[in-house]
C-alpha cells in the first residue's frame, strides 16, 4: 500500500507559477511511476506529466497542453515527487491529483492503483 498526500495548490494569477509536492508513504516509493492528473469541474480527469523510477535521469513524459511550461521530477530519497508549473493560465484550473503505480507510466488513469486527496489549483485572469 502506498499513501499519497499532495500539497502546494492555491490561487494564483495567469502568469504566475505553483509547486505541487506529493509525499509517499507505506509501501516503497521504489519501483512505482508517478503522474500528476486534473480534473476540472464537469470535465474528465485528464493527464498531465509523469516520470518513471529510475536510479538516474528518470524518464519523463508530458500533455501536450503543459509541454515547456511544466516539470516533473522526484526525490526518491525523501519520497517526494514534484510538478513545477509555470506560466500558469486560467485553463489550468483543476483539482491536481498525485498517483502512482508499480512498473512504467501510464498516461491512462485507471491505470495507477494509489491516489491523493487532491489539491485545488485556481488560476485567476
Amino acid at each position: 500500500q502506498v499513501q499519497l498526500v499532495e500539497s502546494g495548490g492555491g490561487l494564483v494569477q495567469a502568469g504566475d507559477s505553483l509547486r505541487l509536492s506529493c509525499a509517499a508513504s507505506g509501501r516503497t516509493f521504489r519501483g512505482h511511476a508517478m503522474a500528476w492528473f486534473r480534473q476540472a469541474p464537469g470535465k474528465e480527469r485528464e493527464f498531465v506529466a509523469a516520470i518513471n523510477w529510475s536510479g538516474s535521469g528518470a524518464y519523463t513524459d508530458y500533455a501536450d497542453s503543459v509541454k515547456g511550461r511544466f516539470t516533473i521530477s522526484r526525490d526518491n530519497a525523501q519520497s517526494t515527487v514534484y510538478l513545477q508549473m509555470n506560466s500558469l493560465k486560467p485553463e489550468d484550473t483543476a483539482v491536481y491529483y498525485c498517483a502512482a503505480k508499480p512498473g512504467p507510466y501510464s498516461k491512462y488513469y485507471n491505470h495507477y492503483n494509489y491516489w491523493g486527496q487532491g489539491t485545488q489549483v485556481t488560476v485567476s485572469s
